[in-house]
């Protein structure tokens, strides 16, 4: 629960505590309270009547205003009139939180508040009392203190200003299609916000302006970078929402200025996990926090609930944990799919994973659907079916969902998927996880294998070449197509498994390689809502993993006895489907990874041979100690 501030503002009677704290209110757009209306009615009585009231009197007073100051935490905020004259009172008010009480003392020496009060009507308070309350008042040493002998307007004014009540709680560079549905989703969590977005004559003009003119909950929009930055409280927090690359280095260095010790930037954007080590380091210098926030969700997760990924210094996480987990998705449980992933540049890297995982499950789908469409000649309704029937037996997931929706799009009297052109874009994280796969050692066979489809779809001019040559069709009955059918459902899980055991492998390898000492059973549970890859799987994972955080996916358990039933099912659609001349790249990668990942003797020392036999690089034998090395001339 996000707890709210309360603004009481102190003084002795007739200071204009009323007056004062009822502008405030409207101001911040709070409720107003007097706690004069909270005081039993022996109190009243006895003010009435003449007399002061002593500590006895007020105990059961501040008690009822300390529950209801909780409750008004609890809730929207509010605003308090309360004379509050001795410390002792002060400290039973604010002893449910000290930190979000604000103290607002309105100071006036004796007789203008006494001229104030002979002009007061039909109020139980005796200008005769007056005395006695400056005898008791302490004067705060915390807080703010503002002067009586001015206007109303003034006064509020001077108020907010010392309070920096007008300064928003976060800042957002950039308003692309995420930066905006961020910006609505940290508004919608009751978060005060300024935008920056830049300003280029006769192309970007007025973003930030036309933006918060179109929300009924407006941010503070700026195109001034200096504004922008002081329109915030301190320590500040700004999320960067923009392309990643050199641009992000940039945007800090024009930052910097403007910063102080203790601020904190965040990257919401794709940024590779190297460069991000690189500026929390560089950030670091400057006191300022750097982390690499990973968000996987897509337009609507951003504005919904996104699963968010922060890596850097736990400092930094926890000075912004407040908000990032408020405008994450939840699991099951009602936990927010947000954690704390580590140090450095990790958050980045497990973003960058997800999106190597996402990159093969979409190839699964695709090629899938590519086999029932043109192979087993089904319509994109009919394949719809068989897909949704999947979703009702825990193969659920996001992308399967969108797969059925995307099936049952028409344009005209044709489904629209038969009319887009098979050429598909990748923009650098599925490259990167592919690269760091390659530098760490670790098997990334399903994964490289998508990006390796992408590239190879997007020679649409040379592959129409090539087909026209080769001609390459080979028919299949109406048998074995109803055989292969009931195959694919089974075939697709094993291969989506291996696919998501893949990608776990990587984040478990370079983590000892970082020291990040990743939480994979975490990883998985903030995945299960908000992200592109969540689903039915993940769940399982989350669960298997919370009890393992060191045991590769494909040896619990639960997933050898899954995978020993329908790995046969997965090599028979994969051989059949090359058969009929289907090309199944990432089910292959899938099928042949397991096979060699499940054997025990495997082709390499046939490689090692080779290496020795051309360069000399030496081999093991099993019948020799490990770490023995050998060399042979071949040609003798």
């Amino acid at each position: 629960m996000i707890l709210k501030p309360v603004y009481i503002v102190f003084g002795v009677s007739g200071s204009g505590k009323t007056t004062i704290g009822n502008v405030l209110a409207k101001e911040l757009d709070i409720p107003f309270f007097d706690a004069d209306d909270f005081h039993p009615q022996s109190n009243i009585q006895k003010m009435s009547d003449g007399y002061s009231l002593d500590d006895n009197d007020r105990t059961p007073w501040l008690s009822i205003l300390t529950d209801q100051i909780k409750n008004w935490h609890q809730d929207k905020g509010a605003v308090l009139a309360c004379s509050a004259l001795k410390i002792k009172y002060r400290e039973k008010l604010e002893s449910f939180n000290s930190d979000l009480i604000h103290w607002i003392f309105l100071d006036g020496d004796y007789d203008l508040i006494l001229s104030r009060l002979k002009e007061r009507k039909g109020h139980f308070f005796q200008s005769e009392l007056l005395t006695s309350q400056f005898d008791v008042l302490e004067k705060p040493t915390k807080g703010i203190s503002i002067k009586v002998n001015q206007s109303t307007t003034h006064m509020v004014t001077e108020i907010k200003s010392k309070l920096n009540v007008q300064k928003s709680q976060i800042g957002l560079f950039g308003l692309g299609v995420m930066g905006k549905s961020l910006a609505k989703n940290i508004l919608s969590n009751n978060f005060s916000l300024s935008v920056y977005n830049r300003h280029i004559k006769e192309k970007e003009v007025d973003v930030a302006k036309n933006f918060a003119d179109e929300l009924t909950v407006k941010p503070k929009p700026f195109d001034d970078l200096q504004l922008f930055v002081e329109s915030l409280q301190q320590p500040r927090i700004i999320m960067l929402m923009i392309s990643a690359g050199p641009v992000i280095d940039q945007v800090v260095k024009d930052l910097l200025p403007f910063l102080n010790t203790g601020d904190c930037i965040l990257d919401g954007g794709n940024s590779h996990y190297k460069d991000t080590i690189r500026r929390e380091k560089l950030l670091s210098i400057e006191g300022i926090s750097f982390l690499g926030v990973g968000i996987s969700g897509g337009e609507e997760g951003a504005l919904k609930g996104p699963s968010i990924m922060p890596g850097g210094t736990r400092k930094g996480y926890e000075q912004c944990s407040n908000f990032l987990e408020a405008i994450a998705a939840k699991d099951k449980g009602n936990k927010a799919c947000c954690s704390y992933i580590g140090s450095e540049g990790s958050g980045h890297f497990v973003k960058m994973i997800h999106n190597g995982i996402e990159y093969g499950e979409m190839q699964l789908l695709a090629e899938i659907y590519h086999l029932l469409r043109h192979y087993l000649e089904k319509k994109p309704s009919e394949i719809e079916k068989i897909f949704t029937s999947w979703r009702t037996r825990n193969k659920d997931s996001y992308l399967l969902e969108i797969t059925t929706d995307i099936l049952l799009k028409k344009e005209g009297s044709g489904y629209l998927i038969d009319k887009i052109l098979d050429k598909a874009d990748q923009k650098g994280t599925g490259s990167w996880s592919s690269i760091s796969a390659l530098k760490t050692g670790v098997p990334f066979s399903t994964i490289s294998e998508a990006v390796m489809v992408r590239f190879l779809s997007a020679k649409k001019d040379e592959r129409i070449k090539a087909s026209n040559i080769y001609n390459y069709e080979i028919s299949i009955s109406s048998e074995n197509k109803a055989f292969l059918l009931k195959q694919l459902e089974e075939a697709y899980y094993a291969a989506s498994i291996i696919n998501h055991a893949i990608g776990f492998d990587s984040l478990k390898q370079t983590s000892l390689e970082y020291d990040w000492n990743l939480n994979l059973s975490e990883i998985a549970r903030i995945w299960t809502n908000g992200c592109i890859i969540r689903s039915d799987l993940m769940e399982k994972m989350a669960v298997l993993l919370s009890n393992d955080n060191d045991t590769s996916v494909l040896l619990f358990p639960e997933i050898v006895d899954t995978m020993n039933s329908h790995i046969s099912k997965l090599t028979f659609v994969v051989s059949n489907g090359l058969q009929i001349g289907c090309a199944l790249p990432v089910l292959s990668a899938a099928s042949n990874y397991f096979l060699n990942y499940t054997s025990a003797q495997m082709s390499a020392n046939m490689i090692q041979a080779q290496r020795d036999y051309f360069g000399a690089h030496k081999y093991q034998r099993i019948d020799k100690k490990e770490g023995e090395y050998f060399h042979t001339d071949w040609k003798n």
